[in-house]
């Protein structure tokens, strides 16, 4: 019997909008994944806290407040430091395409602006998840 895939799905810092994120999980629901919503405002270590303990195989971050160059990367280190540096992290949100290198170059595995269709997203879970 296959695993099903189990996402965290995680609002870090101020942000308080949550649609996308919404809209993002109930896609990968019905896809077939195990989504797990963490709600608003989280810092990286309760993200990261949450993770382990849900023992998730990827972690998908929507931040919109432009927080993403220190968050993102922040949320990468500590999974490192707890020995999950395995999990995916992926993210989306209203980022400049100009931040986007250097958030693959830390670490995130993609990112998803406004606009990108679901189908995409779930298209790449599948294949980058081991």
């Amino acid at each position: 019997m296959e695993r099903t895939i189990r996402i965290l799905m995680a609002k870090p810092g101020l942000d308080g909008h949550d649609r996308g994120v919404k809209v993002v999980s109930r896609a990968l629901r019905d896809a077939g994944f195990e989504v797990i919503y963490t709600g608003l405002r989280h810092t990286p270590e309760q993200i990261v806290n949450a993770a382990i303990e849900e023992d998730v195989d990827a972690v998908g971050l929507s931040l919109l407040s432009g927080a993403h160059n220190a968050l993102f990367p922040r949320v990468i280190e500590l999974l490192r430091e707890r020995n999950a540096g395995d999990v995916l992290v992926f993210g989306g949100g209203v980022i400049p395409e100009a931040d986007i290198p250097g958030l693959l170059e830390a670490g995130v595995a993609a990112i998803f602006t406004p606009g990108t269709p679901t189908s995409q997203i779930v298209k790449f879970l599948r294949e980058n998840i081991k």
